[in-house]
């Protein structure tokens, strides 16, 4: 069973003993993270044992580097897809500046306890404690005595070079979404509520769905997207614009602005996920409405006649 359960809460720490665990933040859950969870679940089955994912309430960064995190998912939405992946049973441990201030030996003390895991499966660059100064060599040296098999696995490579949170926000960064949502093993999304825009585009006759995206989940960088929308439990193709527009830059505040594709309801209040397909153009100032409005509708056009599927 898939079950998120937070440290302290429903959650009996006795199940940590003699499991088989990953332990990471997981943001993204991408195809590296997956294949060290894989690896916990392969040691789980040789000990007949429960398969434990180990993570924190929150990215650490949004305490220590808060100004430059781009997260690739919420907190929710990543223990979700953690219980997705098919183990036992995700512990989410409240991470405060208290727990991260601990020095590495005491961070693992307080962590188990008596209650030590047979196999701990963690990224060979994994880091914890006091100013991320312990490594999975000394997880290894805590864990022999107290008969804790600590694996620091080589990060998976995909193209050379490894599969990491940093190398798909680069990529998004730069627009890249289809080799970002390969590397995540699924499309990149973002989700947020329906706001009220400037207008303008229901009198060019393409309505826009407007969210305000707080920045730190704003991974993707500005241009304009084919996308599939969740609404009101259906699919739509979108054309949407990640940024300002350089032609309002003026008035706006929305930074996502999605044009649904033969939609027309009032979903302003509701929440919508955007899943990007491919990046069609840059963001751009232009010479008149005109202009904006014709490159617009081929952007309309592309999308509902041209855009991949989901599949």
């Amino acid at each position: 069973m898939d079950i998120v359960r937070t440290w302290g809460v429903d959650f009996d720490a006795a199940l940590l003993r003699g499991a088989s665990c990953a332990f990471g933040v997981f943001d993204g859950v991408h195809e590296g993270h997956r294949y060290i969870i894989g690896k916990a679940m392969e040691g789980a089955r040789a000990l007949a044992a429960p398969c434990v994912v180990i993570t924190f309430d929150r990215d650490p960064d949004e305490l220590f580097a808060a100004n430059r995190l781009k997260k690739l998912m919420t907190n929710r939405a990543r223990l979700s897809a953690l219980a997705d992946t098919g183990a036992d049973w995700v512990l989410s441990i409240p991470f405060t500046r208290d727990f991260a201030s601990q020095a590495p030996d005491d961070f693992l003390q307080l962590l188990f306890g008596r209650n030590t895991p047979a196999q701990l499966h963690v990224g060979a660059d994994f880091r914890f404690g006091e100013r991320a100064r312990g490594t999975a060599a000394q997880m290894m040296e805590w864990g022999r005595p107290r008969g804790m098999e600590v694996f620091g696995h080589e990060l998976f490579a995909e193209g050379a070079h490894p599969v990491t949170a940093t190398r798909i926000r680069h990529l998004l960064a730069e627009g890249q979404v289809e080799e970002a949502s390969r590397l995540l093993t699924r499309p990149y999304e973002l989700s947020g509520t329906v706001v009220e825009g400037r207008g303008e585009g229901r009198e060019f006759g393409f309505r826009t769905a407007n969210l305000e995206v707080p920045l730190q989940l704003l991974a993707i960088g500005p241009g304009v997207y084919g996308a599939w929308v969740e609404a009101e439990g259906h699919l739509y193709r979108a054309a949407v614009a990640v940024g300002v527009a350089p032609t309002f830059a003026q008035e706006a505040t929305a930074n996502v602005e999605v044009h649904l594709i033969d939609f027309n309801d009032d979903i302003y209040g509701q929440l919508i996920t955007v899943k990007f397909v491919e990046w069609l153009r840059p963001m751009r100032k232009f010479s008149s409405l005109e202009e904006l409005k014709s490159t617009v509708l081929s952007n309309i056009a592309y999308v509902r006649d041209q855009m991949p599927s989901l599949d």
